[in-house]
């Protein structure tokens, strides 16, 4: 995978960021590249993980897809993302977790809840974000993501229903009733370009009324130095993306919430921190 465009974030981007929680940048990668990743998508281990039937009528996440595909971790690893998310993270990062997000091409589906990553995975502290790379332009008619400016400092919200996590947040007063309506924002990178989001951004997505498919790579990472509280690890978890890890836990989110989705594995696997394929990986670079 060729290297393309600049590198690093504008100090104006920084203050963007740590104002509204999200940044979009158009034109981060070559069509070339783009292309190499869209059939990457159709790889047998990368089709196996569709649902049947869901994959008609709901946004599916195919999840750990770095370890399924050499495009999908170049991509990971890539100087155009990692060397945008240093200053945001730090220099030591990981990955949390990689995935292929397809809204169904069938009109009218696909709408994913509003709600904040950090719910899913709290950490001990919030130093984590997401970067979607587009691989078909977002456009409202294709149910875009839709994220509300500065929601990353209301802290954790509720995420709770008859005492079980829920995927969507329960407080949709800062959607539904923003105090300002330019407050929501529609997230319309083209393909090539990239959304960045802090794990507390409030965000969602509508419904696909386009007839066809709307994909993009989501990768969530985070500072080395966050350790994770609950859900489950997935197979890329912990794989080291910059820098090393140096045994440190950071701890300053206050008390957490754990997403309590019942059964034996109430609060998932989240004990070693390392997926099997970030651990081979972890001991092949070090």
């Amino acid at each position: 995978m060729n290297e393309t465009k600049q590198f690093g974030l504008s100090s104006q981007e920084m203050e963007q960021y740590g104002e509204n929680g999200f940044l979009v940048i158009d034109d981060v990668f070559d069509p070339s590249i783009i292309d190499a990743l869209r059939e990457a998508c159709e790889h047998p281990k990368v089709t196996a993980l569709r649902p049947g039937k869901d994959f008609e009528t709901k946004t599916v996440h195919s999840l750990g897809i770095t370890s399924l595909h050499p495009e999908f971790l170049a991509l990971a690893t890539h100087p155009a993302i990692v060397e945008r998310i240093k200053p945001l993270l730090g220099p030591d990062i990981q990955l949390q977790h990689s995935k292929l997000a397809t809204k169904p091409a069938t009109k009218g589906t696909g709408v994913f809840p509003w709600h904040q990553d950090f719910a899913f995975y709290p950490h001990t502290n919030t130093d984590l974000l997401s970067v979607m790379v587009m691989l078909d332009d977002a456009t409202l008619e294709n149910g875009c993501m839709q994220m509300v400016k500065g929601s990353h400092k209301l802290g954790i919200l509720d995420h709770e229903k008859d005492g079980l996590f829920t995927a969507e947040c329960q407080e949709s007063r800062y959607w539904e009733h923003p105090a300002d309506p330019d407050d929501v924002v529609n997230i319309t990178p083209r393909a090539g370009g990239i959304s960045i989001h802090h794990a507390l951004t409030l965000h969602g997505s509508g419904a696909n009324l386009s007839g066809r498919p709307r994909r993009g790579l989501v990768f969530s990472y985070r500072a080395a130095d966050a350790h994770q509280l609950a859900d489950a690890l997935f197979d890329d978890t912990g794989l080291m993306i910059s820098g090393t890890s140096k045994g440190i836990v950071r701890c300053d989110v206050g008390i957490v919430t754990l997403p309590n989705r019942g059964g034996d594995m109430s609060y998932g696997s989240a004990w070693n921190q390392l997926g099997e394929f970030a651990r081979r990986m972890n001991g092949r670079n070090s």
